[in-house]
């Protein structure tokens, strides 16, 4: 059984082997002190006095023969054991080996099966799985360390044949290799494929902000009065500020654009999708300039209106004023109307001011081809009318005061 040369074809057959040694070792165990016990009894019958039942030389080679024996199975038996445990040992690197080509395998297939997602949320999915199976990679890179160092071991004690260690080594190296490789390359493709349909969700955005911007800034609401135009003109610079703000993230596109992968950046839609989102912001920049002026306009519309308003409020009062009012005939109430004439003229030359306002803003409408040129047009038409009725009325009673002033001058000096 010690001198069997069979030591296993396989890591269970060594260990069904190393347990069955244990048993026979169990056994010389046993047997060595029943050895002992016996050759202990029978060297007291070398030292015998007198009678000797048997010559003490024959009791002596007995058991020197039987103590040799024993010892060269012990050695045989501790041979035996170190050649199964060498043999343990080279099987378990060979199945380790295994394990590592399985594992090896299973990833290669894994790799070559996936895809890089469709969408952002695919992807960043993927890539964390990917993760996972780097730290996985990680783990496996230290096992094999351990296993190469295992096979390196048993090289140098030389027990057995180097050609098959070597060369499982040298496949398993090879394999794991291309196994980082190909993990690298499928975590470039992840990296390169994240950017892009970031890049895409970041450009959905900004169409997205634009789309809804342009809807804001194209709007034919501006305002029914003097303080909503304010609102809105308010409001609406807000989102010009906006725009303006957004203008460095539209501009970075094309650099972004750059920095993608080739087979990325290269794409027709991907080109056209800038270009869209270009085109886009310039409407939406332009239509936000318009809807200024055009807020602008409205404001200086409804202000017009409201110091024509109040023109005209006074225009009413005057005109009411001189038409009911009768030229005095004696001086002196003549003296006092006279002196009322004279507050009107500073009265008038502040409401002429407001009036060349009002035909200035008038003015920079029409030119401005403003929609509502000819209401706008038609109120100051309205308004001059009436100031020339004022002027008119103005002027033929100072006529009168005149005319009576100089009858009752006359008369005071006949």
């Amino acid at each position: 059984l010690l001198v069997s040369k069979d030591l296993g074809k396989h890591l269970l057959e060594v260990e069904d082997l190393l347990q069955k040694h244990g048993l026979l070792e169990a056994d010389i165990s046993a047997q060595t002190e029943r050895v002992q016990a016996l050759n202990a009894a029978a060297l007291k019958f070398s030292e015998l006095e007198g009678y000797q039942p048997c010559d003490p030389q024959i009791i002596c080679n007995r058991v020197n023969h039987v103590q040799t024996c024993l010892e060269e199975l012990q050695e045989l038996a501790a041979k035996r054991r170190k050649e199964l445990e060498d043999s343990r040992q080279l099987w378990t690197f060979f199945q380790e080996m295994e394990e590592a080509e399985a594992w090896i395998r299973e990833k290669e297939k894994i790799l070559a099966a996936k895809t890089c997602g469709r969408d952002l949320s695919s992807v960043v999915t993927l890539t964390n799985k990917h993760k996972t199976m780097l730290g996985e990679l990680g783990n496996r890179r230290a096992l094999l360390h351990q296993t190469m160092k295992k096979g390196e071991k048993i090289l140098a004690k030389k027990s057995f044949s180097s050609v098959g260690i070597q060369e499982k080594m040298r496949e398993v190296c090879l394999r794991w290799k291309k196994l980082e490789e190909v993990t690298g390359l499928h975590q470039q493709r992840l990296e390169d494929a994240l950017n892009f349909f970031q890049f895409s969700a970041e450009t959905d955005d900004l169409v997205a902000w634009l789309q809804d911007t342009y809807r804001i800034v194209s709007s034919d609401d501006f305002g029914h009065d003097d303080y909503s135009s304010q609102a809105l003109l308010r409001k609406h610079r807000a989102v010009v500020d906006e725009v303006e703000k957004h203008r460095a993230a539209v501009l970075a596109l094309r650099k972004q654009l750059a920095l993608l992968a080739p087979d990325h950046r290269q794409g027709v839609d991907i080109q056209i999708r800038v270009v869209e989102v270009e085109q886009l912001y310039g409407e939406v920049a332009e239509v936000a300039v318009l809807r200024t002026q055009w807020l602008q306009d409205a404001l200086a519309v409804y202000r017009m209106f409201s110091e024509v308003h109040a023109c005209e409020v006074w225009v009413d009062e005057k005109e009411q004023w001189l038409e009911k009012m009768e030229v005095p005939e004696e001086l002196d109430e003549v003296e006092v109307v006279q002196h009322r004439f004279e507050s009107l003229d500073q009265e008038m030359n502040s409401v002429m001011g407001r009036i060349l306002d009002v035909n200035q803003v008038v003015q920079q409408l029409v030119d401005g081809g403003h929609p509502s040129s000819d209401e706008v047009r038609s109120c100051q038409d309205h308004l001059n009318s009436r100031w020339n009725r004022v002027v008119e009325l103005v002027e033929n009673k100072k006529s009168q005061l005149s005319s009576v002033l100089k009858i009752q001058n006359f008369l005071l000096e006949c």
